[in-house]
């Protein structure tokens, strides 16, 4: 089995390419990937897309948080042999999405379940690409991985992951995650 840990970073925001529809124009800055099997990270920049998409194709299971919605509709324009969404995935977000009825973010789960926050987010990151701290986007980027990482191995062991409600209390949903 090798599970893929998988997030990008894009190069523009929303505002840049004319809203949401558009996500194949905001162009992938960084992705990291973390390997089950290599039991180790690897980064990844624009031109190294090719070798992304041949590391997630190998995968038994691509994981991550809004994989569907976001980061493969991102990738897709440099993977041109492949609908990425075809491939064997876990989206974590649409998973809990689907038991819930609403939306928690990454940071609410990473929050409730490990006691642990987001190190940064997507504008943040935007901005270190436009000033050339690619190191800043990189480690930012594989905070993310290892934070979604840690919160799957949570739920898998447990069969369940917990979340903050909107006043603040605990609560908790099941998932079945293999």
């Amino acid at each position: 089995m090798n599970y893929v840990f998988f997030d990008l970073e894009t190069q523009n925001l929303f505002d840049d390419v004319g809203g949401r529809d558009n996500m194949d124009k905001l162009k992938v800055a960084c992705a990291v990937t973390y390997s089950t099997a290599k039991n180790d990270f690897t980064i990844y920049w624009e031109q190294d897309a090719p070798a992304l998409i041949a590391e997630l194709k190998s995968a038994t299971k691509v994981i991550g948080f809004n994989l569907l919605g976001f980061d493969y509709r991102v990738l897709q324009p440099y993977a041109t042999q492949i609908r990425l969404a075809s491939m064997p995935t876990l989206d974590m977000l649409v998973d809990i999405h689907r038991n819930l009825g609403f939306r928690v973010s990454l940071d609410n789960l990473a929050g409730a379940c490990l006691g642990a926050t987001k190190t940064a987010d997507g504008l943040q990151s935007v901005e270190w690409f436009r000033k050339g701290e690619l190191d800043k986007v990189a480690e930012y980027c594989k905070a993310d991985v290892d934070i979604t990482r840690r919160v799957f191995e949570f739920g898998r062991d447990n069969g369940f992951v917990y979340y903050k409600s909107k006043l603040g209390s605990k609560l908790k949903t099941v998932v079945n995650w293999k």
